[in-house]
């Protein structure tokens, strides 16, 4: 099977190019492919492949082998794949996800992608779209949880799939290892969910990180940074438009009023290669 290794801010993926590949393999041995240490090694797998909605469709597929229905620096990797390889031959571009219809646009400068800018849809902070197992209140805004004995607010975001937003006082020695897959896994949330510990660091600056649902500690996370900016415009912490400092970079992030938000952010192509799936 050929391949190729991209990353969005060190958050990174195996494209496989379902016109070519038979990727029907793919779903079973996920989590071999993305070993590490006997496979290629990655966060996730992103497929490639036609649809009757859109430009393309893209399927995601997590390091455990659980399928996502979005994901925010998977997607910048995947445009860029799509328009450098004339699968698109427009800058803007449909990609039809689990979780809607997406419209990347591919930032050109100088004959260069620069970076790639995405429309990711329409937030939700209701209980029911997150989703959380009881619809306490309307929206999932400053509700309690307990872990570990120990309690925390948090701002439940849905970007297409679920979020637990948590605000702390210093992000780089909150124990997110620890905490984090107890706050996926947590009853609250049927469909389990993605993990931000965030810092406000000023009006448009936050710093984050996160545990990823399917994933866990990755060096950066797209629907993360832009369910953070969600919540912090929401709460009051922030302006509509914030910069997210990940351990990978920055993502630019801005909220609208219609409740759109769009990501701006850099994707890389890094290598291509060949496995042969039968020796996993």
């Amino acid at each position: 099977m050929k391949f190729t290794k991209m990353h969005g801010l060190g958050n990174d993926f195996i494209v496989v190019n379902g016109f070519i590949e038979d990727v029907r393999i793919i779903f079973d041995k996920a989590a071999k492919i993305c070993d590490r240490h006997r496979g290629i090694g990655a966060d996730g797998i992103l497929l490639v492949l036609p649809s009757e909605k859109a430009d393309l469709k893209m399927r995601i597929i997590n390091s455990d082998g659980s399928e996502a229905d979005m994901c925010g620096n998977g997607i910048r990797c995947f445009a860029r794949y799509a328009f450098s390889r004339g699968l698109v031959k427009k800058t803007n571009m449909t990609v039809e996800t689990l979780a809607g219809i997406i419209k990347p646009e591919v930032i050109v400068k100088d004959d260069l992608i620069e970076s790639v800018r995405v429309d990711m849809g329409c937030y939700s902070l209701k209980c029911k779209d997150v989703p959380l197992k009881e619809d306490v209140k309307e929206e999932a805004v400053d509700l309690d949880i307990e872990v570990d004995g120990q309690g925390f607010k948090f701002t439940g975001v849905s970007m297409g799939n679920p979020h637990c937003v948590i605000f702390v006082d210093d992000v780089e020695s909150f124990p997110v290892e620890q905490l984090g897959p107890k706050i996926e896994n947590h009853p609250f949330f049927p469909k389990k969910t993605n993990v931000e510990f965030v810092q406000v660091k000023g009006r448009d600056f936050l710093k984050m990180r996160v545990w990823e649902r399917g994933a866990g500690l990755t060096m950066a996370c797209g629907t993360g940074a832009c369910a953070s900016a969600v919540a912090a415009y929401k709460k009051g912490l922030t302006g509509p438009k914030v910069t997210v400092n990940l351990p990978g970079g920055d993502l630019y992030i801005e909220v609208e009023e219609s409740g759109r938000v769009y990501m701006t952010g850099p994707a890389a192509e890094v290598y291509t290669g060949e496995i042969d799936l039968n020796i996993l």
